[in-house]
């Protein structure tokens, strides 16, 4: 039996064995005892798991991802290096100063998170027409004005940058809307993108996302035990939703940790306000938006792309279930409340 054998034949009873330590240190024991050659074995390990977890759902991102929340940040190194092949396993192990067995435990313990990973439902990027010229210029601008929102010390900067980018966003989407309606573009059809919702808090966290979704004409599903929610949608909305919700994460975090610590129930709290609060302002905008243009189309062109992104959600998640968060301490959901509305929300203001 050749050293790929090998290695195949103890890596299988470590899954097996659910990641249990004594068959993980017998698999890298197998592993190192491959001499100067262990990282291509590995290399090739790693090649047929991605392979079959792309089979059952899962994208190289969701893969680090689950990393990131199940094992220590030296796991997500050797995870990324895994990806690039056995050099860069090698020129890890180097970096990292660690020996061969130590290299080959960090290894096999990645690769039995990713062979113990169930299926999920595997998704399809949105179909769209090619990007019209100067699309990936106007993104980028979003993301700075975004970023400088982020930064400032000055709020009344802060809500000029962000009502600018939530104009360029929302004029975005809405030719996207009228565009499909016009029959000129290719068929806009919508699909869906994963977001990571990360610990600590993680039910405010996609009770947030939920709330930026819906705004903007997407449906978000949280997957609790992956880290993640499933956003659908149109592609200039999913691009919308991707970058107000990073945005409005980085506010909270910043407005939550302002003074002095507080309780886990109070910041629990204070973040499910904050989401509660800010589903109310981002709805109320958006209703602004629609009802400041005048193109006699649109509403039935919302209308149509809102009933096509429910029945893809409906599709990709037939069944799903329905929980509640109430936050336990009043003075975090008042200090919650209060900050979501100081939030510079990116406004539907026309310039």
């Amino acid at each position: 039996m050749g050293a790929v054998e090998e290695f195949d034949a103890a890596f299988a009873r470590a899954v097996a064995a659910g990641g249990a330590e004594g068959e993980v240190d017998a698999a890298a024991s197998t592993l190192a005892a491959g001499g100067e050659g262990w990282a291509a074995v590995a290399g090739q390990a790693a090649a047929r798991l991605e392979r079959e977890c792309r089979a059952r759902g899962w994208d190289p991102p969701d893969l680090l991802r689950m990393v990131d929340r199940e094992l220590t940040p030296r796991h997500r190194k050797a995870a990324e290096a895994l990806a690039e092949g056995a050099a860069a396993l090698t020129a890890f192990a180097t970096r990292e100063r660690l020996g061969r067995f130590s290299a080959a435990t960090l290894t096999v313990e990645t690769l039995c998170l990713y062979g113990r990973l169930p299926r999920i439902t595997p998704l399809v990027p949105p179909k769209h027409a090619p990007a019209p010229a100067g699309e990936s210029k106007m993104l980028g601008r979003i993301r700075a004005l975004l970023a400088k929102a982020e930064s400032t010390g000055f709020p009344e900067e802060a809500e000029a940058l962000s009502a600018k980018a939530q104009h360029l966003m929302a004029r975005h989407s809405i030719d996207a809307a009228l565009l499909g309606a016009s029959g000129e573009g290719a068929a806009d059809r919508p699909g869906a993108r994963r977001l990571g919702v990360d610990r600590p808090y993680e039910g405010a966290k996609a009770l947030l996302l939920d709330a930026v979704a819906a705004a903007n004409r997407c449906e978000a599903v949280w997957s609790a035990d992956f880290g993640f929610s499933t956003v659908v949608g149109h592609v200039a909305d999913l691009d919308a939703v991707e970058l107000l919700y990073t945005s409005l994460l980085v506010q909270a975090d910043r407005a939550l940790h302002r003074g002095a610590s507080r309780s886990r129930d109070f910041r629990e709290s204070f973040l499910i306000a904050y989401a509660s609060r800010i589903r109310e302002r981002l709805t109320a905008a958006s209703a602004e938006e629609a009802a400041a243009h005048t193109a006699p189309d649109l509403l039935p062109a919302l209308a149509s792309r809102d009933l096509a992104v429910h029945d893809e959600t409906r599709r990709l998640f037939p069944t799903t279930t329905t929980s509640r968060l109430k936050g336990r301490d009043p003075e975090g959901w008042t200090h919650g409340h209060t900050a979501a509305d100081s939030a510079t929300l990116p406004t539907h203001s026309r310039p």
